[in-house]
């Protein structure tokens, strides 16, 4: 377990960045890309991007434990990711935060959906799928912010000397694994899978290479303000 304390130390020696912050604009963008762009899009011609390939790939319910169980894989790695250097941290989270401005781009102006199984069984993980189903609508599939973000996961600890190689290879395998149980409970289909695992490379490279993230400190350093107490004036000593 050193390599916890080294983790804890690490983050304690070097990490200054509103962690919180970070976190509520990632968090609050990703529910307005998802949930909210459903609003405007709900009457919306959506294409369907189905290829030979989803439909020869078999559907297995009981991966639908895979597909939910990913929420744990998620929240601790983008708390691992928040345990490296300022800078590396601040990266991280810009490029999760521009993923989702390009996945709200292209819910709006490219909705997709695909085709569902109809599901008759009734044992335990069927009814999961029809929960997920009912739950989840066949829409804001492309890019899959679920392969998004489960790919951000490996982005995020790869670079760290602190965490287990074994540790940065299962996150590899799990991440794998979460996008293959996208394609085996039909909820996307192969491009959507693909173009989220691009996109999380291609936006970690982008927001360093462009300076996005410069305009993302300063916007980060914005709502710090907007929400930080003032600090009221030293009131004079009564004699």
């Amino acid at each position: 377990m050193n390599y916890l304390k080294n983790l804890i130390s690490n983050c304690k020696r070097k990490n200054h960045v509103p962690v919180l912050t970070l976190a509520v604009l990632s968090l609050s963008t990703n529910m307005l890309t998802y949930f909210g762009t459903r609003v405007f899009t709900k009457y919306f011609q959506h294409h369907d991007m189905t290829l030979e390939f989803d439909t020869n790939t078999p559907f297995i319910p009981w991966t639908v434990a895979i597909y939910l169980g990913c929420y744990l894989f998620w929240i601790v790695n983008y708390i691992l990711g928040c345990f490296q250097d300022d800078e590396e941290t601040m990266r991280f989270w810009c490029a999760d935060f521009f993923a989702k401005l390009v996945c709200l781009a292209f819910f709006v102006l490219l909705p997709t959906t695909n085709i569902r199984p109809i599901i008759t069984d009734t044992d335990i993980w069927s009814k999961g799928m029809l929960w997920l189903y009912r739950n989840d609508p066949a829409n804001n599939l492309f890019p899959s912010i679920h392969c998004l973000t489960s790919w951000f996961c490996v982005i995020a600890i790869r670079k760290q000397k602190n965490i287990p190689s074994w540790y940065q290879a299962v996150s590899v395998i799990i991440a794998l694994s979460i996008c293959i149980s996208t394609l085996t409970t039909k909820q996307h289909v192969v491009v959507d899978v693909f173009a989220g695992i691009f996109l999380a490379e291609f936006a970690y490279w982008f927001v360093q290479k462009s300076g996005f993230i410069n305009f993302y400190k300063k916007m980060i350093t914005a709502i710090n303000n907007i929400f930080s107490p003032i600090p009221s004036p030293s009131q004079p000593s009564e004699s």
